[in-house]
């Protein structure tokens, strides 16, 4: 792990526990995987929706189920009191490490996502939920882990409120690399920007830091992990197929984004025209690779940031 980063995930563990009691972060206490303290607690009235949340959201699709939330599992699953079992889509949050994994870094992510998880269970516990997506009415979309893949809106006194609104405001999720819809991904963006410039919730320790493009070994040490870095774009080049924009003047040591050729078009459709990224800042998020240097593969424009705007 890179020196920085390791310090500054073991000074985060330290603070922690101290922030992770402040009433801002108030919850019901939830016990081990996620369960309740007692069956259908409904959570405290700090852990309700923001009314700035209940707006309108761009975050639309069709309407497939409703349910009351029973169990939460993490910062973004949930059961139903029915059983279904819903994994919320466009968000990505710490979770639980393996076994085995005991280290500062473990430790860190670990407490991360207890509390990540606790903010869900304000936002959704006990409360009634509408559940819509790519599925529509027919029947939804479910992952290999019989998750019920959907947005989710609490609905309370005839108003519905998103939850993925809510935790990324709230700054206890960070919006997924394929949010599936560009408004939807536009809205997210804009709430988690907030978030970051006020240090909401976990944008208030190291462990939503952004990373800076640059620095390839930090970088490589989020290996296998979902991240969000910054920095300028030194050149952008393609080969076989491939565009490479290089955060750095020797790739191995800077972060490297590559797209493929023939996904272009949907950048461009985005509003990115990738050849004219160079010499621009820009902040980029996904799923870093360690490939004699760290990269990250872009495949939708809500991957990409002008961090100049931003």
């Amino acid at each position: 792990m890179g020196g920085r980063r390791k310090a500054a995930l073991t000074k985060f563990f330290r603070l922690f526990g101290t922030l992770a009691g402040m009433a801002a972060w108030s919850v019901n206490p939830v016990q081990a995987q996620g369960r309740p303290a007692a069956a259908g607690a409904r959570a405290p009235v700090a852990g309700a929706p923001s009314a700035a949340s209940a707006a309108t959201s761009a975050c639309k699709a069709e309407v497939f189920a409703t349910g009351r939330v029973g169990t939460v599992v993490d910062a973004r699953s949930f059961v139903l009191d029915d059983g279904r079992e819903v994994r919320l889509v466009g968000l990505e949050v710490p979770l639980i490490p393996g076994p085995g994994e005991s280290d500062a870094r473990a430790e860190a992510v670990a407490t991360a996502a207890r509390a990540a998880r606790d903010a869900l269970a304000a936002i959704v516990l006990g409360e009634k939920i509408v559940l819509s997506g790519a599925g529509g009415p027919t029947g939804a979309k479910v992952d290999r882990y019989g998750r019920v893949l959907a947005f989710g809106q609490v609905e309370r006194d005839g108003t519905r409120t998103s939850v993925a609104q809510e935790m990324v405001a709230r700054g206890f999720a960070r919006v997924a690399a394929n949010v599936g819809d560009r408004a939807c991904a536009a809205e997210l963006l804009g709430k988690e920007r907030s978030a970051r410039e006020r240090k909401l919730g976990l944008w208030g320790a190291a462990y939503y830091a952004v990373i800076g493009a640059e620095n390839g070994a930090d970088l490589v040490a989020e290996n296998g992990l979902f991240t969000v870095a910054e920095g300028k774009v030194w050149s952008v080049r393609e080969s076989a197929g491939t565009i490479y924009l290089n955060f750095g003047r020797r790739w191995s040591e800077a972060l490297t984004v590559t797209v493929l050729k023939r996904n272009e078009r949907i950048f461009t459709a985005g509003g990115f025209d990738l050849k004219k990224l160079e010499n621009r800042r820009v902040r980029v998020r996904g799923w870093v690779e360690e490939r004699n240097g760290p990269r990250i593969e872009a495949t939708r424009p809500e991957q990409i940031e002008i961090a100049e705007r931003n």
